[in-house]
Parts: C-alpha cells; structure tokens; sequence
C-alpha cells in the first residue's frame, strides 16, 4: 500500500455521543494513556481508510505512520483534531457522515469501555458477569431496542470472496429486506458488506427509512478490515470472544455466506454453543448458503464439521444452494419459530439470555505460538469442547493472517503448530488446505498465500 494524500482536520461529534469528561479527554490523550490513545488511534485509522481493498493491518499502520489524534474538550464534548488523516475520508475538507458517525462510536465503545464499565465491578471471573459486561456495552451503543420482534439476521462469511459470491450475497441481502428484515454483520468488505447494499435497496423499494444495518466489530479485526460505509449503527467489543457472543446474543437467525478461516471460527463458535445440552430446544435458525459455484465448498466443511464433531452438529445447520429467494423464505418462517419461544420461555426479543454460553467459549484466546501448540485437539473431549478449540485454532490462523500481532509474532517465530489426534488433524489440514487452492486465504497485493501455521499429527 502506497502513501495516500493525507488531510489535517477539525472534527466535532455529530448527532449525541456521550460528554467526556475531563479525566475521560486526558486518558485517552497520548500522555494520559498510552494504550487507550494507541487502541483508539489504530481504530480510527480503520475507520478513515473506510473504502479501501486493504485487509492486513501492518500495511494500513505502516502507510500512516504520521497520522495522529489530539483530543480537546469542549464545554460541549470533546473536539478531535486529525493530522495527516487518509483525504478519502473527506468531500471537499468536510468529512463524510457515515464515516463521522462511525469514528465517534468508536470513540464511544473505547471509552466506555477503558472508564465506565470498569466502575461497574463487572465479575469478569465468572460466566454471567462476561455475558453482563457484554449486555452493558450494547446497551451503551443503544443497540438493544425493547420491544421490537425479531427481525435481525446476521450474516457471516469471507471479506475477500469472488465477485460471484459477492453478488449472490447482496441478492439474498435483497430477499431479506423485502420481508423487511434488518441484517448485521462483521462491518467489513465482502461478505460484510453484500447483504447490508442488498437489503438497502430492498428497504428502499418497501419504503422502510429505519432500516439496520449493524456491524460488530473488535479492535484487532476493524484495523484489517475497515467498516463498509453502508454500517448505520457500529459497535467496536473489546476481543472476538466477546464479539462472537454480541452476534449471538443479538442476532435472531444467521446465514454463513462462504468464507475462509475467520468463517470457519465464526461456524465453530456457533455449533459449540447450540451442541452445549441445555440449548437442545432452543430456536436459533442456521442457514449456510452460496451461489452453484460454491457447493464444493459446503461440501468440504460439512465433511469436516462430521468428521470432526458428527452427525449431531451436522443437524444444526442446513445448506442451500443458489437459491436467495428460499433462503429468506426459511429465514423468516424459522423467525416466526423464535419469536413464539421466546414469548413462551418469557425471553427477550433483544438479547438472548436464554442462551447457554460456557466460559471456555468466553475467555479470550491469546494466539501465541505456544497456547497454540498446547491446543488439545482430540476426539476424546465433548463434542461441544471439542468445537470450542477448533474455535481457538482457526483464531490463531486469522490472526497469524491479518492481525498486526499475529503478523509479526509469525515474521518472528516462524508459523504456529496445531497439534492433535490424526482423525483431527487430518480433515483440519484437507480444509485449510481447500481454503488455499480455493484462494480463500489471500494476501494483499495478490502475493501467493504462505500458511502461517503448520498442522502436526
């Protein structure tokens, strides 16, 4: 990635973050909190790059490295000052709304976060208290909205996917938002951005103007993977794990689109929580879907999910092809199936409390190579725990992918070793290895893809 032209800026909140308070500005100024100011600045340069084919976070950061945020309080809020900001953020000197927006809830999240949340003696110990912490930052982000019936689909699926993919996605997108039904994602490009342009247009044909479109996010992912501008209500988590259960705890049905390993993570998180016996019963419709070309794909990740957790994960799930008109259709019947549980099971329509979520599926995973050679992967465990440290394997391979530290751990240590049983291991590396030749595991600029781990029997 070249050096773009850079702007210097005045930026003031938009519409109603929060007021900083005085001690909350000199936190998040360099020399209040060096990490904070870090965090947020690798952030916003996220957001400002909004619009480019970039998906490797060490190429953004090291394209900016001048770029800087100073933070000035106002009787009114807080004013940003931008130096050496990416220009296409910009229309004429005045920044873009959609970018406006979402660079304040960042601003939002960040703070809340690092200051708020951390007076609430939130018992992060336990399994209730992350799922609390969870609830408190969408909450916050004013994400949950009472009353309303479910209607929010999240889609999940591969930010760089061919054309034909993309296509098929904005189609089914399109089938959504003429049922009227809200879509969220990851917030970034391909997958994450298909269905939101999709249902855009359909909501504009049924004349909704209050159409959602939310995108979850975490602070390693959004600096690889910047916000798609069509992103209307942003929240940033602070780690996948807490990311990945935001979309559950929100979303009433999903559609995994193809992908790659972040995919594949996303699926395993899932089919762990809904294999878990005390969400047997629960109604939580799951739908993989993709155009004719992509059938060989399902074909292999439903061998893997079989071979690896059996029959009964398998039966979570089913797989339609080339068809986004049935695809809604399921959606939205399957959604009348939710909304009768939940009134009868007295749950909320807006965050799903019913859900039995293990602490093992809520601990943050540190993809060094060391957690990573000690992942016990064997046929011996549980099932549902079984899918909870494939979970933490296809992590360490994002983040060995995208990730600025996983990056540069594997430019320093070489790749990760996955260890495990060969029943494991065996179907592990046959589907990583698709992923390759199917060129679902791409590097910026076209360069071959080099593997960063390397999967030992």
């Amino acid at each position: 990635m070249t050096q773009r032209q850079v702007i210097n800026a005045s930026v003031a909140p938009k519409g109603s973050l929060e007021t900083l308070s005085q001690r909350e500005v000199q936190q998040l100024s360099q020399a209040g909190s060096g990490s904070m100011y870090t965090l947020f600045r690798q952030c916003a340069l996220a957001i400002l790059n909004t619009g480019a084919h970039v998906d490797n976070a060490k190429t953004i950061l090291d394209a900016y490295k001048d770029f800087e945020v100073r933070f000035h309080q106002q009787d009114r809020g807080v004013r940003l000052e931008l130096l050496n900001a990416p220009a296409d953020a910009f229309v004429d000197g005045e920044m873009i709304a959609s970018t406006r927006e979402m660079l304040f809830s960042a601003l939002r999240d960040i703070v809340y976060t690092e200051s708020e949340l951390d007076r609430l003696n939130i018992d992060l110990d336990s399994s209730q208290g992350i799922t609390d912490y969870v609830f408190q930052l969408l909450r916050n982000a004013r994400t949950l909205r009472s009353g309303v019936e479910p209607k929010l689909v999240v889609c999940w699926g591969g930010h760089s996917i061919s054309s034909e993919e993309y296509q098929y996605t904005k189609k089914v997108g399109h089938e959504l938002g003429l049922r009227k039904l809200d879509i969220c994602t990851g917030c970034g490009p391909g997958v994450m951005k298909g269905p939101m342009k999709g249902a855009t247009i359909a909501h504009a044909k049924q004349r909704m103007s209050s159409g959602r479109y939310l995108g979850l996010t975490e602070p390693g992912i959004i600096a690889a993977e910047a916000p798609n501008p069509i992103v209307n209500e942003l929240v940033i988590l602070p780690d996948i794990e807490k990311r990945l259960e935001a979309f559950v705890r929100v979303g009433h049905g999903i559609i995994i689109f193809p992908g790659g390993a972040g995919t594949a993570e996303e699926f395993l998180y899932l089919l762990g929580i809904l294999m878990h016996p005390d969400n047997r019963d629960l109604k939580f419709p799951v739908i993989l879907s993709g155009p004719r070309s992509a059938e060989p794909y399902f074909e292999q990740l439903h061998a893997f999910i079989g071979a690896t957790l059996g029959e009964a994960a398998q039966g979570l799930y089913q797989i339609i092809v080339d068809d986004p008109v049935q695809v809604a259709r399921v959606m939205t019947e399957a959604l009348k199936e939710v909304k009768q549980f939940r009134r009868e099971r007295n749950d909320a329509f807006h965050f799903n409390w019913l859900l039995k979520i293990e602490e093992s599926f809520q601990r943050p995973f540190d993809p060094t190579h060391a957690n990573m050679a000690s992942l016990q992967l064997s046929k011996s465990l549980p099932p549902h725990e079984l899918a909870a440290n494939l979970r933490r394997a296809f992590s360490g391979i994002v983040a060995g992918n995208v990730k600025d530290k996983g990056i540069r751990l594997i430019e320093e240590h070489g790749p990760y070793e996955i260890h495990g049983d060969a029943q494991i291991m065996g179907p592990l590396d046959k589907l990583l290895q698709a992923f390759v030749e199917q060129h679902r595991m791409k590097l910026p600029g076209g360069a071959a893809y080099v593997p960063c781990y390397r999967v030992v029997a």
